[in-house]
């Protein structure tokens, strides 16, 4: 949650910050206002400047690698979306079956559209490459779907972003492997576990393991006890270490870039210059503006 209001506060201050500073410009209409909010945008443009250009090199540098064959670590993925099994997630708005979504609701007043309601999923899914498959967390990251659906019902706008079952599928994250050589397995606390979970049930205990049928178990009939859930507790950890690997995309420890979404790199890449250009222009433009006003203010 903090990550998705961090993403948004990031939105409104490089895009809605400069429109503010524009209308407070106007609004004071002084060379020294004009070079004040002239300054502060060429600042956030700056900003935008550098994060635009960080992503499209991460895009650019990072190679493709295969799910049986990645390294462990930053890495970037191309396949296919797959649900996970279970009960297929629905969209909050469309209902309709998908890997994951986001949506919002607007409410007309006064002929403006002015935000209600808007969230997005946090549910895993799965990229194969054909080589193996890897579940993706989307939590913390920047998804960029190519599909996007808008509809309005009387004075109500609803907007919804979905990424759909088979829709190509690109990740950049941190990719991990879990396998039998990180499982964690308890021996001893495994056993006192399932010997507590059989006390829960001392009729079904006392029939498994009260031979003399008294009623009650001795040592000698509660070490038989005991023997059997090391048994049982030695059987499920081999199984567990029979498991298959688990690899897994999620946000990177570091905080880097984290990515998921429909386009290719090299057109994520393409958006990303063009937005770092822009900021660039603009960062140049309110610069020269800044210092023009301060000529003529002086």
């Amino acid at each position: 949650m903090r990550l998705r209001l961090r993403r948004e506060y990031g939105r409104f201050i490089t895009s809605g910050g400069q429109l503010v500073l524009l209308a407070v410009g106007a609004e004071i209409d002084t060379p020294t206002g004009w070079a004040a909010c002239a300054g502060l945008i060429s600042i956030i443009s700056l900003i935008a400047w550098a994060s635009t250009w960080r992503r499209a090199r991460a895009f650019d540098d990072t190679p493709t690698s295969k799910v049986a064959s990645a390294a462990q670590g930053y890495t970037e993925l191309l396949g296919i979306g797959k649900p996970l099994a279970g009960s297929p997630l629905l969209a909050a708005l469309s209902q309709l079956p998908c890997l994951w979504y986001r949506y919002r609701i607007e409410h007309r007043r006064d002929n403006k559209w002015e935000h209600e309601e808007s969230g997005e999923s946090d549910a895993s899914f799965i990229l194969d490459d054909g080589t193996g498959q890897c579940v993706v967390d989307p939590e913390g990251a920047e998804v960029v779907p190519a599909r996007r659906d808008r509809w309005t019902q009387g004075d109500r706008r609803f907007t919804e972003w979905l990424l759909l079952e088979n829709d190509p599928l690109y990740a950049l994250g941190q990719f991990k492997t879990l396998g039998s050589q990180d499982l964690k397995l308890d021996r001893d606390g495994d056993m006192k576990a399932l010997l507590a979970d059989w006390k829960t049930e001392p009729r079904e205990l006392l029939r498994r393991f009260d031979l003399d049928g008294n009623g009650e178990l001795d040592l000698r009939e509660w070490e038989l006890a005991r023997a059997q859930a090391r048994r049982e507790i030695d059987r499920q950890h081999r199984e567990a270490r029979l498991q298959p690997e688990l690899h897994v995309m999620r946000l990177p420890d570091d905080r880097r870039l984290y990515v998921i979404s429909t386009l290719q790199p090299a057109a994520l890449s393409k958006r990303y210059r063009r937005w770092s250009i822009a900021h660039l222009a603009i960062f140049f433009a309110a610069l020269t503006g800044a210092a023009y006003a301060l000529v003529m203010s002086a």
